[in-house]
C-alpha cells in the first residue's frame, strides 16, 4: 500500500529558512469538524512555470504541482504530480525565494474555500479518487484528483504513486476558456512576477536585518532576474499574437476579502459571479457567452437602439409625432 502520510518533516528537510523566507510551519492543528477549509493556487516561476494546488485537511495543506496549471474545460486533463504537505501558513505566501529549493518567485493565484464531496477525504487519498467543490475567485465548482496507473516515473518523472489527473468537472463553472492566461495575476497583491519581484527584492536582498536570515550572493538575484525576463517577454509576445481585450488589473485583496466566501455565490451561481467569471471570460475569448448573459445584453441593447431612433425622427415631423409612433 501506497503511504499516503508526509508530514512537515519532509517540507523542512527540502528548505534553509535561513536562506528562504518561506514559513517555517507549526505543528498540524486540524480545523474543527463542520468549519470551511481553505484552498489556494500558487503560481511558481522556478526552474519551470508551474502551479501548487493546495488543499486543507488535517492540519496541512495537502499539495500537488501542476505544471500547465488549472483548466476550466472539462476536455483538459491536466497532469499534477503529490508533493509533500505544507504548513497552513503557506497558504499565503507570496514572495521571493532567493536560492536553494524552489528558488525564483511565487504568487498567490487564487485562494478561498473548499468542500469535500466525500467526508472521507483520507479514503479518497488512499483510493486514488478525491472528488471536491471549489469556491475561490477564479476556480469554482466541482474538480476530481485522480491518480493514474502506469504512469509512475517514465517521462514525466514522477515518482511511484505521485502522478494524478486534475479534472473538471461539467457544471455551470465550467467552459472553453484558459483561466490562466486570461486572469494570470495575484488576488492578493493584483500584480505579475515582476511586481512581486520589484516589492520584494530590496527586502530579500540588500536589508539583510532579519534575524537568522542571511543575504544570498548577488548570482542569485541575477538568476532570479533572468527567470523574470525570460516571463515577461512570453507574456508580451502572447498579448501581442492575440488581439482580445485583456483583463482588468485587479485590485490587491483586503482582509474582508480573506473571509471565507461560502454562501452566495455557491448558492446562487447563477448570479453576478456566474458573469464574472464564466460569461465574460468566454467573450474576450471570442467565445459565445451564457444563454442568460444574451438576453440581459443583445435584446435590450437592440430595443434601446431602437426607441431613440424612433424619437428623433418623429420629433422632427412636429405634429405628425404621434401618428408616426401608431404607424410604426
Amino acid at each position: 500500500m501506497i503511504s499516503i502520510a508526509m508530514p512537515l518533516d519532509d517540507y523542512r528537510a527540502k528548505r534553509d529558512f535561513t536562506r528562504s523566507p518561506e514559513p517555517k510551519g507549526k505543528d498540524r492543528r486540524p480545523a474543527p469538524r463542520g468549519q470551511p477549509r481553505f484552498f489556494c493556487v500558487q503560481k511558481h516561476l522556478a526552474t519551470q512555470l508551474h502551479y501548487d494546488l493546495r488543499l486543507e485537511h488535517d492540519g496541512v495543506l495537502l499539495s500537488w504541482a501542476v505544471p500547465k496549471g488549472p483548466s476550466i474545460d472539462p476536455r483538459d486533463k491536466r497532469f499534477a504530480v503529490h508533493v509533500e504537505d505544507h504548513p497552513l501558513e503557506y497558504g499565503e505566501f507570496e514572495g521571493v525565494i532567493p536560492e536553494g529549493y524552489g528558488a525564483g518567485v511565487v504568487l498567490l493565484w487564487d485562494r478561498g474555500t473548499w468542500e469535500p464531496l466525500d467526508d472521507d477525504v483520507g479514503g479518497g487519498l488512499e483510493r486514488g479518487d478525491l472528488k471536491f467543490r471549489l469556491d475561490g475567485y477564479k476556480l469554482k465548482g466541482s474538480w476530481a484528483l485522480v491518480r493514474t496507473r502506469g504512469m509512475s516515473g517514465g517521462a514525466r518523472g514522477a515518482p511511484p504513486g505521485r502522478s494524478w489527473l486534475l479534472l473538471k468537472h461539467r457544471d455551470e463553472w465550467a467552459g472553453p476558456v484558459d483561466i490562466a492566461a486570461f486572469a494570470p495575476l495575484s488576488v492578493k497583491s493584483g500584480g505579475d512576477f515582476d511586481d512581486v519581484l520589484a516589492g520584494n527584492a530590496p527586502e530579500v536582498w540588500f536589508s539583510g536585518k532579519s534575524p537568522g536570515r542571511r543575504v544570498p550572493p548577488p548570482d542569485a538575484l541575477s538568476k532570479i532576474l533572468a527567470k523574470v525576463e525570460r516571463y515577461k517577454e512570453a507574456r508580451d509576445q502572447a498579448k501581442a499574437a492575440d488581439p482580445s481585450p485583456q483583463p482588468a488589473r485587479p485590485r490587491a485583496s483586503s482582509a474582508k476579502d480573506d473571509r471565507p466566501r461560502t454562501g452566495r455565490a455557491t448558492r446562487a451561481p447563477t448570479g453576478g459571479n456566474r458573469r464574472t467569471t464564466v460569461a465574460r471570460t468566454k467573450t474576450a475569448a471570442g467565445r459565445q457567452t451564457t444563454r442568460a448573459t444574451s438576453k440581459a445584453t443583445g435584446t435590450k441593447a437592440e430595443a434601446k437602439r431602437a426607441r431613440p431612433k424612433t424619437g428623433r425622427a418623429t420629433a422632427s415631423r412636429g405634429g405628425r409625432t404621434r401618428r408616426s409612433k401608431g404607424s410604426s
